[in-house]
């Protein structure tokens, strides 16, 4: 490398260890990987089937069970090839593949999250003109333009990251190709993609979680305005499982991407993006399930059926 040969291969490291302990690693990923699948899948298998889950409550989760599929999904089975050394090397096209993806869905997931809290808003603050306001049309052009801006959003930051040049060493520690990395590793220089990394984490992120906040802010002083303690905590029973991940997404997206700059703490990024891609994909069904009465209603009936 040393005559500016440029990289086009990157060689993953994924968990340095011994081979009992990568193959531990394996185990459990696969395991959370197919709980994570079945678990969203069952999430959206019930919104269809049950007619009382035939909300834009239930809509908006249901698309995010279907983007948590694609996320884990994006991850997963190339983390476990890696581990297993199998699939360690990978082609440059691939890394800007994944790192489009995976922050594309990211960035549609901080969308969907500030879009379920705008309802919760709407459900708790209005309960009589709820329906009249999240209706079906605005409910379907809320979860399109969470897509769509998701994507989009991405699209410029991909670009500039697909310009970068890579001279040596080729070698990610990382079991994925995230943005991190790449900028560590790049010979050129990293300035625009760092800041456009920071604007649109702004942008996305921050934007998204301000959104999330107020709305909270608003649900909680309409929650101690109600004078039963009944109706308070229906009404807290209602939002509480979307607070909690909220909570766990919106904190450890804000420690990767909320920064000036990017090429700190590779090794820290590691075990974030290990709970924010794999663990955090599969606690969202369970939360929902555990702390909804109509969900667990729902798959009461279909054990039964």
């Amino acid at each position: 490398m040393a005559n500016g040969t440029k990289v086009e291969e990157f060689i993953l490291l994924g968990f340095p260890g011994t081979w009992h302990s990568r193959v531990s690693l394996v185990v459990m990923f696969a395991l959370m990987y197919s709980l994570t699948v079945i678990g969203n899948a069952s999430i959206i298998g019930l919104v269809w089937m049950s007619s009382n889950l035939h909300t834009p409550m239930y809509f908006f989760l249901s698309n995010l069970s279907f983007l948590e599929i694609w996320y884990t999904t994006g991850v997963i089975p190339k983390a476990i090839g890696v581990m297993l050394g199998t699939s360690q090397t990978v082609s440059f096209r691939f890394c800007i593949l994944q790192l489009f993806f995976l922050l594309s869905l990211g960035s549609t997931e901080c969308f969907l999250l500030s879009v379920m809290a705008y309802d919760r808003y709407l459900a708790i603050c209005y309960p009589l003109r709820y329906s009249f306001l999240m209706n079906s049309g605005l409910s379907t052009q809320l979860v399109l333009s969470s897509w769509l801006g998701g994507f989009l959003a991405i699209s410029l930051l991909a670009f500039l990251t697909s310009r970068l040049t890579f001279c040596g060493p080729d070698v990610i520690n990382h079991f994925l190709c995230d943005i991190d990395s790449c900028l560590a590793l790049s010979c050129s220089d990293t300035w625009p993609v760092e800041l456009a990394t920071f604007l649109v984490s702004i942008i996305v992120v921050v934007a998204s979680c301000v959104v999330t906040l107020v709305s909270y802010m608003y649900i909680i002083s309409s929650i101690l305005r109600i004078q039963s303690v009944h109706g308070r905590k229906k009404a807290f029973s209602t939002c509480s499982a979307h607070l909690s991940v909220v909570t766990i997404w919106f904190g450890s997206t804000m420690f990767l991407y909320v920064k000036p700059s990017a090429q700190n703490s590779l090794g820290l990024n590691k075990l974030v993006n290990t709970f924010n891609t794999v663990v955090t994909p599969l606690l969202n069904p369970f939360i929902y399930t555990l702390r909804n009465k109509e969900v667990k209603q729902a798959l009461g009936r279909a054990f039964q059926k």
